[in-house]
């Protein structure tokens, strides 16, 4: 994409309304337009990192079998009423009615849409296990909306549903989901702790938070050192059960008076909540009447998991997790362009045939590049690509093309190399394929 084609309104001063770094550099990035409080437009530059969070989410999420689906946000309030929770979130539910007068509500959540699901559709222990997850958005009328896409009153949010024969079936939904998100989020680029928690108004009795450490983190988490260990090995390695097994608890859990761990072994961080997993039981389908023929013929309602990531309030953490004093420095793999290619002297003839080589070049290799070829001073151009923070630059001015080099720039560690425009770009398709 060229920059002169477009759309990237940065900013050069501190918006006064942002409180905290993701939401001060989201707004100057030109990720995203606040429309009301907690309420936001999301900008073509915000809305390529959403789009790549939620494709992870996605790939890693369908590798455990997960089915992808799309409930109603608009949902009827009768269902709500049946199953119990018409009143558990409070004023924090926005509630309309049709024309017919008819009571509805924009769904927070949607256990009680899959519930159906597995009622009307689920009748014998063949069909089981199934897993259902939605990439949707949801509402909450937050009392206070803040912290931009952090705590923000509409969102995005992928939730899923495990429904399974048995408790020891369910549990082990539970675990394969832990392992799934360890995945996710390191494929962010992050390492985000597990930790036990309470589980509010979705219920259950068995409840993990995912916490990416962050000095701006709204919770308290204490955890085992031996923990970070466990999180950071390959993948395929990666031991859930002995995960399952330290100590980890957010603020509102822990107890120093009950804990008998090694107290030199206890952590303690400011975390951002990212995800969310609770194991149900038979909480919902138990009072919406959705049972399952077991092989021995009788009639027994099936149990139930919980899995949410916060896909929106994700582009926030990551930010938190992942800048400087120049601006953003996103991972390789949520950055909305892989490259950007800044032509230092946009009036010169040979710097922009050698900025036109690169860009072709990398975008025929399905390499993602933003291209700066409007008609700015260098300075203005290098602090815009390092406020937007791509994990590469190639820097083209006129007199390296006379020297027959471009310099290469990693934004992360700073690191430059001089190498010609051929090198350049097979060292970029290298690095990043």
């Amino acid at each position: 994409m060229r920059l002169s084609q477009y759309f990237l309104p940065t900013l050069k001063e501190v918006p006064t309304e942002a409180q905290i770094t993701s939401h001060r550099l989201m707004l100057r990035a030109g990720m995203i337009q606040q429309i009301a409080s907690g309420i936001y437009t999301w900008l073509p530059l915000g809305l390529r990192v959403l789009q790549n969070v939620a494709d992870i989410i996605r790939q890693e999420f369908n590798q455990t079998g997960a089915l992808e689906i799309i409930a109603p946000t608009i949902q009827p309030t009768d269902i709500w009423r049946e199953s119990g929770r018409d009143n558990a979130y409070g004023e924090e539910t926005l509630r309309m009615q049709d024309r017919h007068k008819r009571d509805y509500l924009y769904a927070p959540t949607a256990e009680e849409m899959v519930t159906l699901i597995a009622r009307d559709y689920l009748k014998s222990y063949r069909d089981l296990p199934k897993t259902f997850y939605q990439i949707h958005w949801k509402f909450r009328d937050e009392i206070r909306p803040r912290f931009g896409v952090m705590r923000g009153r509409e969102f995005l949010m992928k939730d899923g549903y495990s429904i399974d024969l048995s408790e020891d079936d369910a549990k082990q939904s539970y675990l394969k989901v832990m392992h799934s998100y360890i995945k996710i989020f390191r494929k962010m680029g992050l390492t985000a702790v597990p930790v036990k928690a309470d589980t509010g108004p979705i219920g259950g009795d068995l409840s993990h938070e995912f916490h990416i450490v962050a000095q701006t983190g709204e919770s308290g988490l204490y955890y085992d050192k031996r923990l970070t260990d466990l999180m950071q090995a390959p993948h395929d390695q990666v031991d859930v059960d002995a995960i399952m097994n330290i100590y980890a608890a957010s603020d509102d859990l822990h107890n120093p008076d009950t804990y008998h761990g090694d107290t030199s072994l206890l952590e303690y961080a400011r975390g951002i909540e990212v995800g969310h997993i609770f194991y149900l039981g038979t909480k919902y389908t138990e009072v919406l009447k959705a049972t399952i023929t077991d092989a021995s013929g009788n009639q027994i309602a099936p149990h139930m998991g919980c899995y949410g990531i916060g896909v929106s309030r994700l582009v926030g953490a990551i930010i938190e997790a992942c800048h400087d004093d120049k601006g953003i420095v996103w991972p390789v793999n949520v950055a909305p362009y892989k490259v950007g290619i800044i032509n230092i002297n946009n009036d010169n003839t040979d710097t922009q045939q050698i900025c036109g080589h690169i860009y072709q070049m990398l975008t025929q290799q399905n390499i993602s590049v933003l291209y700066d070829d409007r008609d700015l001073r260098g300075g203005a151009k290098f602090a815009d690509m390092d406020l937007i923070g791509l994990p590469w630059q190639i820097r083209v001015g006129q007199k390296g093309v006379a020297k027959g080099i471009v310099e290469v720039v990693n934004r992360k560690s700073g690191d430059m190399q001089e190498l010609s425009a051929d090198q350049a770009i097979s060292f970029l398709n290298t690095a990043l394929n």
